[in-house]
């Protein structure tokens, strides 16, 4: 089976890539299986019909718009039934001040798939300079790291973690070393494992360069001899070139790190795929 399990459409306030166009590509590359996985980031960004955050720049700070997004999705859906299959997910950019938010967004709408990301840390976005003023990389690590395992241990309401140690896209050219940070992380993912949560293979990590895999080579294999089942493979993409990249060699990487299978998800429930 050939998915995609992490991708934004126009629907997220940064991509331009229409959903029918994004459904049509996927079907001409051959995948079976895509979920959307459209941005929400409550305390950074507010819903449709609040008055918007606007940045510097003119650019206005809004949620997927979830009426449209499920309607327009579940459309398509019937468009598209005999060429592919669709599931609908979102992205929670979530912080510990935020959780009750998307708590009420699990209880309205209906889900297939929920990444939990970390974008930032008290609404202060973890890709921006602001996030590392005067700290040493170790440090604003941690206080990413702090943040996820607090929310793991507190919240509930999700499939897999996205993208895991993000901050290596900012870390470049020096990226931290796995051992700096590898209790924390093995806190992390003790906590998913035993609430039944997985992880993704986020496969951006060849289009921005990085040294290795997202999580890292160290994350994927404490998380397997730690006994975790659960991972999915996304793009994270944004725009046509970015559709599917590295999924099929990233299965390859899976295997050869001893993984047998992979995840897809139907109505939050995880289905298990030979690799």
């Amino acid at each position: 089976m050939f998915c995609d399990y992490h991708v934004h459409s126009s629907f997220s306030d940064d991509s331009v890539y229409e959903m029918e166009d994004v459904i049509k590509d996927a079907i001409g590359l051959g995948v079976d299986e895509l979920c959307f996985t459209e941005h929400v980031d409550y305390g950074i960004k507010v819903d449709h019909g609040e008055m918007p955050i606007v940045k510097r720049d003119g650019s206005t700070m809004l949620n997927v718009d979830h009426d449209s997004y499920f309607k327009t999705l579940e459309n398509f859906k019937e468009k598209y039934k005999d060429k592919i299959s669709l599931k609908k997910g979102l992205e929670f950019g979530v912080q510990m001040h935020t959780l009750d938010k998307y708590q009420i967004l699990v209880s309205k709408y209906p889900l297939d798939f929920i990444l939990l990301s970390i974008h930032q840390v008290d609404d202060i976005e973890c890709h921006t300079p602001g996030f590392k003023e005067g700290k040493d990389q170790l440090t604003y690590n941690m206080v990413y790291f702090n943040e996820l395992y607090d929310i793991v241990k507190n919240y509930k309401d999700y499939s897999v973690l996205a993208h895991i140690d993000l901050m290596r896209r900012f870390d470049k050219p020096d990226e931290l070393a796995f051992e700096k940070v590898e209790d924390i992380i093995a806190s992390i993912l003790k906590i998913v494992i035993k609430d039944d949560k997985g992880i993704e293979l986020n496969t951006s990590w060849h289009r921005y360069g990085l040294k290795g895999p997202t999580p890292s080579l160290g994350i994927l294999k404490l998380y397997k001899d730690l006994g975790g089942k659960i991972i999915t493979l996304g793009s994270d993409s944004h725009r046509p070139v970015q559709l599917t990249n590295g999924i099929k060699e990233d299965k390859e990487l899976l295997k050869s790190l001893g993984y047998k299978e992979f995840c897809t998800f139907d109505k939050l429930v995880p289905s298990f795929h030979a690799l």
